[in-house]
């Protein structure tokens, strides 16, 4: 049984849900590496999210985004407003959908279905680029 881990960081994004399966892809190398496995992919963050979801038609995001924006809108109502009005929709948009995925691994790639794609769901107006830690674990090729 083998490990490794890996932080890789993803450039600002506008608000919004991304497909980033690729990004992910190219800077975990290692990935190529393992014949069966487990990938956790976590995103260190708290006003932004991952999911898996649609990997072809963008228009998926562009309502999921509008549906996100109906579950927690933007108001002054909020508690925590510090950060500005983007921020606590943020939170709540992040813990809807989580900050973590575990996608199995075969032959030295994420087994995804075939319409199945990693999302970066941004919930901020004005982000900074996002980190994510990606650990793998599993059988080597020889």
């Amino acid at each position: 049984m083998s490990w490794a881990q890996k932080t890789i960081r993803l450039p600002a994004k506008s608000r919004g849900c991304h497909l980033v399966t690729h990004e992910i892809e190219k800077q975990i190398p290692e990935l190529k590496d393992f014949t069966v496995g487990m990938a956790n992919v976590f995103l260190q963050h708290t006003s932004a999210s991952l999911t898996l979801n649609e990997n072809a038609d963008p228009d998926v995001r562009a309502d999921m985004e509008m549906a996100l924006n109906k579950v927690a809108p933007e108001s002054r109502e909020y508690v925590h407003a510090d950060e500005g009005p983007d921020d606590m929709p943020g939170h709540i948009k992040s813990s809807l959908f989580g900050v973590s995925l575990n996608i199995p691994i075969t032959q030295g790639r994420f087994s995804l279905g075939t319409w199945q794609g990693i999302w970066l769901c941004e919930h901020r107006n004005h982000a900074s680029g996002r980190k994510i830690v990606v650990t793998l674990q599993g059988e080597k090729r020889n």
